[in-house]
């Protein structure tokens, strides 16, 4: 601010120094800094990952500092801090869309939680911590630095792309741009500008287009009604005048890559611990504690790193089962199938008692009722362990799991109608042991194992046939567009963005190994 008060260059110089000091040797991944609120050795990060990393009020602080550095200069290195920052940073601080519901630090160790650390989340009338003040008025500011403009000669940056219109009285034009949901299974940005200019105007204006750093040339495409224009390196902005029309559409496409990140330390011991980022989105995986990655034999990170298609989450279930006021759910918990408690939604319990349905006849993988399972046979994989299936051990024995590439057929189930004969209810019936079921017992109660139970021919039998039936529902989790799975070195990973997670366990550094 002395800067803009006094014109004195040297003020300025201090603002860009600082920000290039702790961006170059204290800033994570997500752009927060600080260890319990202070600043340890440059460069060392990799010792600093535990729960009380980067507390909100310095990201806030730090918006701050590269929103003004980016006003002076009009580099884009504080732009694309700025998004980062943003997106990873100040998103995800919020428990969901719960208000006022937020976090003070943001853990970066493996099998981190944002509801496990000193403070974890805070309550909506009783903390007020000074993140909360920071937390309300950075959300109140998402759309204060998407625009800005400059000069006697109307010019206009545009450098975040978020859905949302402006009313540019100096360009004297309503502009309305248009950003496509992002997803994983198809890696552009898309982005449509439209104008409205005011009534009687024949001013001519200037764009400037951000090409984010992250992005790359092969693909990138923007038109002016329908004509190709010359796109700049990315790091530059690309830039449009003329005097705009209410017929004028402005279009941007750019290609969205997987990248990887060292973590800000130059011990070579530490070489190996990267962040993976999907454009501006940094992506946590949900682990435990497991961060051991394999980086893939070729060049490209998509060897080993795979998107989700949008179709799977169409196929996510959870079984249920009733008892008095109480709702079980089958959930598979450190390979331990059991019947629990029903869970909330953004836990780990809610991630262990989802389950996709594998179809044995890939035909058949398209479901708009439990009607379309009858009859098919499926094979269950965790939700927050792709890869992996439900296997089952013989006769009046648990059930584990197993690699997907080691299965012998002990992982098909045939889905039948409810043996307890009520509309809605599935059982699951072994493939390779006619008339066994998956069984959870008759006394319903948390951490309930499950077996493999032969049903005994009795007519009468209404409590195996209770205890073999279940509600199958819409799966209790759900895959975020932007998710992935990850291979690792002794199980593969399911990653999300980071700020999409709630109390979930989640890893955002990993190991990773050739």
């Amino acid at each position: 601010m002395r800067y803009e008060i006094t014109g004195d260059p040297l003020y300025k110089d201090i603002g860009a120094f600082f920000m290039d000091v702790v961006n170059s040797s204290h800033s994570y991944a997500t752009g927060g800094t600080s260890v319990s609120e202070f600043w340890s050795d440059p460069k060392r990060l990799a010792s600093t990952l535990q729960t009380e990393n980067e507390e909100s009020c310095t990201t806030y602080n730090m918006l701050k500092v590269s929103r003004h550095l980016f006003r002076w200069t009009k580099e884009m290195a504080y732009a694309d801090y700025y998004e980062r920052a943003l997106t990873n940073g100040v998103l995800g601080i919020q428990r969901g869309t719960e208000p006022g519901v937020m976090i003070y630090m943001l853990p970066q160790y493996p099998g981190s939680s944002k509801a496990k650390s000193y403070h974890g989340w805070g309550t909506s009338y009783d903390s007020f911590w000074c993140c909360y003040g920071t937390g309300i008025e950075s959300f109140s500011k998402l759309g204060d630095s998407i625009y800005f403009e400059e000069g006697e000669a109307p010019g206009l940056y545009i450098i975040q792309y978020i859905s949302s219109s402006l009313d540019w009285k100096s360009g004297q034009i309503v502009l309305s741009q248009k950003v496509d949901p992002i997803v994983s299974s198809d890696p552009y940005l898309r982005v449509t500008l439209t104008f409205s200019p005011k009534k009687g105007t024949s001013q001519a204006s200037t764009l400037y287009l951000r090409i984010p750093i992250w992005t790359n040339s092969e693909g990138a495409t923007a038109t002016i009604n329908s004509q190709s224009l010359r796109l700049p390196a990315p790091g530059s902005f690309l830039s449009v005048n003329r005097k705009w029309r209410s017929s004028d559409k402005l279009t941007l496409q750019i290609p969205i890559s997987l990248r990887t990140e060292a973590i800000k330390d130059e011990r070579h011991e530490y070489a190996s611990v990267q962040a993976i980022l999907y454009g501006p989105y940094l992506l946590a995986g949900h682990t435990s504690g497991d961060w051991n990655l394999k980086s893939g034999s070729g060049n490209s990170l998509s060897d080993s790193i795979t998107p989700i298609p949008g179709s799977y989450n169409g196929q996510l279930v959870s079984f249920s089962q009733e008892s008095g006021i109480s709702t079980f759910v089958l959930t598979n918990s450190n390979q331990s199938i059991s019947m629990e408690k029903l869970p909330e939604s953004g836990t780990d319990a809610s991630l262990q008692a989802t389950f996709r349905l594998v179809f044995k006849d890939s035909s058949s993988s398209k479901l708009s009722s439990v009607k379309d399972v009858i009859g098919k046979s499926v094979m269950l994989e965790p939700f927050h362990l792709p890869g992996m299936l439900l296997v089952q051990q013989g006769k009046d024995r648990s059930f584990t799991l197993t690699n997907s590439a080691d299965d012998d057929g002990s992982s098909i189930f045939r889905v039948v109608s409810g043996l307890d004969g009520k509309d809605g209810t599935v059982s699951l019936e072994s493939g390779i042991q006619n008339g066994c079921y998956v069984y959870s017992g008759v006394d319903y109660k948390s951490g309930q194992s499950m077996k493999l139970s032969c049903k005994s021919g009795s007519s009468s039998d209404t409590g195996f046939n209770q205890g073999a039936s279940f509600v199958m529902n819409k799966g209790l989790s759900q895959y975020h567009p932007i998710s992935f799975v990850a291979k690792g070195d002794k199980r593969n990973f399911l990653l999300a963005p980071l700020h999409s997670l709630r109390d979930e366990s989640y890893t955002i550094y990993f190991n990773i190994q050739p």
